[in-house]
C-alpha cells in the first residue's frame, strides 16, 4: 500500500499510470465521487493486486472462497467494489491478494446508530471485529430503554462480526446524565435489577459482550462507578460476556474537570476486561479550530493509561469525523459543523483550495471563503492521519481500534486498516 498526496497538475489517469494500477480501483478504494476533479493535497490509497480471479459462469463467492482458501470476509475486504453484495457476474475480476506483508493482528470496533444505511453497513462490516449499536439507556427504575438493533445484530452476525451491547447514561435529550448515574451507582438493588435486564438482552438478542459508557460521572461517585463495573464483570464473565468500559482522555490521575474526575483509570482497569480510550474531541463543536485528535495529545493519553492499565486491555479510540468552523472564532458563540472526511474534500474541491497537513498534529486542514464571504477552517481525517493513529496500536501493544462512529462514509480508512493489519475475530 502507498499513500499518495495529490500534487498540482495531477490527474487520476497520470496517477494510475505512474503506479500501474487501474483508475477504477483507485476510484473505488478511495470513494472518489468526482474522480476527474482531484484536490491538491488530498490523499489517495494505492493498493497493488498480486493474485486476481476472473469470475466464470455459474461461480459464486463461496466457490471463489473455497478455491483460494480465503474467507468471505477477506474477499469483501479485498474487493470494496462488492459493497457487501453476494452476487458476482461472469467476467468480473476479483482481487484474491495484494502485494503486502500481513501486519500484526488487531481488533477493530465501530459504533453505529440503528439508522445507518444498508450500503454503508454491509460494505464496512467485513473490516470490523465488532459492531456496537448505539445505545441502550436505562430508567430510574432499572428498565432498559429499548434499541431497534435487530437489523444491525443480524447483519453483523451474518458476516462474522461480533455485536456488542452498549449501555450508557445518555438521555432522550442527547446528554449524559450524571444524576441518573448517581442514582444507580448508589443503589445496589437497582443495579441488580438492571443487570437482570441486561442479561436477558444479551442472551435474547445474541450479543457477544457489554460496552459501558458513563460520562460526566460525579467525582464523588468514581469509586462507586468502578465497583459497579466490577459487579458487571463478575456477573457476566461466567456467562461468556466480556465487559468493556469507555474512558475519558485523561493525562494524569489528578486531572480536573467534569469529564475526567469520575473515571479512575486504575480502578476501572482492574474492574473490567477491556477499556476504550476516547482519544478524540480536542477539536469540538464549541471549541477553537484544531485537530479532533492531535497525535501528541493522543500519545499523552495512551502513555498515562499504560501506567494504570495493561496494554492488553486497551482499545485506542479513533475519530471518523471532522469539523468546519466559521471564523473568527468567538468563545461561547462560534459553533462548528460536524462533517465527514468525504465532505471535507468536497468542500475543498468546491471552493478551489488546497488541503494542508499539520505535521505536529498529524492532521489535514484547510481554509475557504464561502459565498457569503465568511472564512471557514476545516480539520478532518485522511489516510495519513489514520495511518499515524493506527501505528500507535502496535507501538504500544494495544489490542485494537474503536471508531466513533460508523455513520460517515470513509473508504480510505478501511483500506489503510486492512492493508496494515490483520483484522482478527473478537
Amino acid at each position: 500500500m502507498e499513500i499518495y498526496v495529490v500534487q498540482p497538475g495531477d490527474t487520476l489517469y497520470s496517477i494510475a499510470l505512474a503506479f500501474g494500477v487501474p483508475m477504477s480501483q483507485i476510484t473505488i478504494d478511495n470513494g472518489l465521487e468526482t474522480p476527474q476533479q482531484l484536490v491538491t493535497g488530498q490523499t489517495l490509497v494505492i493498493r497493488f493486486p498480486l493474485t486476481t480471479h476472473t469470475v466464470q459462469p455459474g461461480e459464486t463467492l463461496s466457490d471463489v472462497s473455497r478455491q483460494y482458501n480465503i474467507s468471505l470476509r477477506e474477499l469483501y475486504r479485498n474487493n470494496p467494489v462488492l459493497g457487501g453484495r453476494e452476487n458476482i457476474w461472469p467476467g468480473e475480476t476479483l482481487v484474491i491478494s495484494y502485494r503486502q506483508t500481513p501486519g500484526p493482528a488487531i481488533l477493530s470496533n465501530a459504533y453505529a446508530y440503528p439508522s445507518i444505511g444498508d450500503k454503508l453497513l454491509y460494505s464496512t462490516l467485513p473490516f470490523l471485529s465488532c459492531l456496537t449499536p448505539f445505545t441502550y439507556g436505562f430508567t430510574p427504575t432499572g428498565e432498559l430503554v429499548d434499541l431497534d438493533d435487530s437489523r444491525l445484530i443480524a447483519a453483523a452476525t451474518g458476516i462474522g462480526t461480533a455485536p456488542l451491547m452498549h449501555l450508557s447514561t445518555l438521555t432522550a435529550e442527547g446528554g449524559f446524565s450524571n444524576e441518573l448515574a448517581h442514582l444507580l451507582l448508589n443503589d445496589t438493588a437497582l443495579q441488580a435489577l438492571l443487570m437482570d435486564n441486561i442479561a436477558f438482552t444479551l442472551q435474547s438478542k445474541g450479543y457477544r459482550g457489554l460496552d459501558v459508557d458513563f460520562e460526566y460521572v460525579f467525582p464523588a461517585d468514581a469509586a462507586a462507578y468502578a465497583a459497579f463495573l466490577s459487579r458487571l464483570t463478575q456477573r457476566f464473565n461466567p456467562m461468556g460476556y466480556p465487559v468493556i468500559a469507555a474512558l475519558a482522555p485523561k493525562t494524569s490521575s489528578t486531572q480536573r474537570g467534569n469529564l475526567y474526575e469520575g473515571h479512575d483509570f486504575s480502578a476501572i482497569g482492574t474492574a473490567v476486561n477491556q477499556v476504550l480510550l476516547m482519544t478524540y474531541e480536542w477539536g469540538y463543536t464549541y471549541g477553537p479550530p484544531m485537530a479532533v485528535a492531535p497525535l501528541p495529545n493522543v500519545r499523552q493519553v495512551v502513555e498515562y493509561a499504560l501506567t494504570e492499565i495493561p496494554a492488553s486491555k486497551i482499545w485506542l479510540g479513533v475519530p471518523n469525523y471532522g469539523y468546519d468552523w466559521p471564523l473568527p472564532y468567538v468563545q461561547g458563540q462560534t459553533k462548528a459543523t460536524s462533517i465527514s472526511s468525504q465532505q471535507a474534500v468536497a468542500l475543498a474541491r468546491r471552493y478551489g483550495v488546497a488541503i494542508q497537513y499539520d505535521e505536529r498534529a498529524q492532521s489535514p486542514w484547510f481554509r475557504y471563503t464561502d459565498k457569503q464571504g465568511t472564512i471557514h477552517e476545516v480539520w478532518f481525517e485522511d489516510a495519513r492521519s489514520i495511518r499515524a493513529k493506527l501505528a500507535l496500536i502496535p507501538e504500544y501493544g494495544l489490542i485494537g481500534a474503536g471508531y466513533w462512529n460508523l455513520m460517515r462514509d470513509f473508504p480510505q480508512n478501511w483500506m489503510v486498516l486492512s492493508s496494515l493489519y490483520t483484522i482478527r475475530q473478537f
